[in-house]
């Protein structure tokens, strides 16, 4: 039986994208869902084994809404990250290909793709007013459906071939180092190969309480063992103004000595630590040679 594998959809979005990398050569059934939080709930609820969710962009930083579903929601496992390159393109109905660019009145996207383009989209179109939609793919749809309007999406050039929309100007990003961390969690029913020995382990650390030099101490448990820190990002524990948790991704399996040894410091230091998931990781380009070799 095939696994189905839930991802931000409809078909057309960067997680779409992403989602067909990660599983590409493997028997799976890519249904798409409108929000983060109907993704994830479809593994949750065993709709899905596996949910493909944006976590966290180059130019916006960590995507909340994924964090917090993860953290407080529902316990999926991390299995897999994936690094996307982001190109956004400015979108238009083949019915408005005598518009002036300027003279476009309203642009959709999804909020993250928006604020990826804010500053480049402003000085194409002066005064162009912004729509928030569920997804880049959805404003490429609405869209499409609207001939005469003069709106433009910011999406995929999947999306204008999914939605026989016109590029009307590629790479609108405001910078051009644009990328998306991708996850995909849940369980499987296969195991995959390894990502060259690139492996994360992410952990929610909540310290026991709000004393000067809590935090050093947790960090100096993995800097002495010199373990390599890629992310650490502090988020409300909603329990009361002030209160936080932290989450700490080191550059090592779960399995290894040095950070087991970590933990149990940590632990020892009166830290509650959950394992949110160990995983490979990969960059896209990376994994497209690795899979035509």
């Amino acid at each position: 039986m095939n696994n189905k594998v839930a991802y931000l959809g409809p078909v057309g979005t960067f997680t779409h994208a992403a989602a067909s990398s990660l599983f590409e050569g493997h028997p799976v059934q890519l249904e798409p869902y409108l929000t983060i939080v109907d993704t994830l709930q479809a593994v949750a609820e065993k709709k899905a084994d596996v949910a493909v969710v944006p976590i966290e962009n180059a130019l916006e930083g960590s995507v909340h809404m994924t964090l917090d579903h993860l953290v407080h929601q529902v316990d999926l496992p991390i299995w897999r990250e994936l690094i996307y390159p982001i190109s956004h393109c400015l979108l238009a109905h083949p019915n408005q290909a005598a518009t002036k660019l300027s003279e476009f009145t309203h642009v959709l996207s999804h909020p993250q793709a928006i604020a990826q383009c804010y500053h480049t989209v402003r000085k194409l179109i002066p005064g162009v007013t912004f729509v928030h939609t569920d997804s880049t793919a959805l404003a490429a749809a609405k869209v499409g459906e609207q001939a005469d309007e003069k709106w433009l999406a910011i999406g995929t050039t999947q999306a204008a071939e999914c939605h026989q929309l016109q590029v009307r100007q590629a790479d609108v990003q405001d910078q051009p180092n644009n990328f998306t961390r991708f996850w995909a969690v849940g369980r499987p029913a296969f195991a995959t190969e390894d990502a060259d020995g690139k492996h994360k382990t992410c952990l929610q650390v909540t310290l026991p309480a709000d004393y000067p030099g809590a935090l050093y101490q947790v960090l100096a448990a993995f800097s002495w063992r010199k373990i390599n820190l890629c992310r650490i990002e502090s988020r409300p524990t909603k329990t009361g103004l002030g209160n936080y948790f932290f989450l700490i991704e080191a550059e090592l399996p779960i399995r290894h000595v040095l950070l087991q040894g970590a933990i149990e410091e940590v632990t020892a230091l009166g830290c509650k630590v959950r394992v949110l998931g160990s995983f490979p990781y990969h960059y896209y380009r990376e994994r497209q040679t690795a899979l035509r070799n």
